[in-house]
């Protein structure tokens, strides 16, 4: 099972965007998913996680205050929205299925599909 990431693009510092998460089926709604990126030259680092229900989340530090994660299980679908974006948060954004522990270990996520791209200019 792959999932899809959309809603990246280009914006300037300070703007916001919403990413959605969707995959075929229900697969995701049985399991915690989360948000990671990486950035050119960068290791794949973890951004968000939200629980099955979305009553529980973690968040990166560096976003903390600026992303909000959430899921609609009807939809399939998950978000991530972007506020006071900076130029460091420039980079392909990824949605996983937290299939292991919960958390944000990315050996403990699957379902890696396409990622979309974020560039925020200065």
């Amino acid at each position: 099972v792959q999932l899809q990431a959309s809603g990246g693009g280009l914006v300037q510092a300070g703007g916001s965007l919403r990413l959605s998460c969707t995959g075929p089926g229900r697969t995701g709604s049985s399991y915690p998913m989360g948000w990671f990126r990486q950035a050119p030259g960068k290791e794949r680092e973890f951004v968000a996680v939200i629980s099955r229900a979305g009553g529980a989340t973690l968040y990166a530090d560096s976003v903390k205050g600026r992303f909000t994660i959430s899921r609609d299980n009807a939809k399939n679908t998950m978000y991530l929205q972007m506020n006071s974006l900076k130029p460091e948060d420039t980079a392909v954004y990824y949605c996983a299925r937290n299939f292991g522990r919960w958390g944000q270990g990315v050996t403990d996520f699957d379902s890696w599909g396409q990622g979309t791209q974020v560039t925020v200019s200065s």
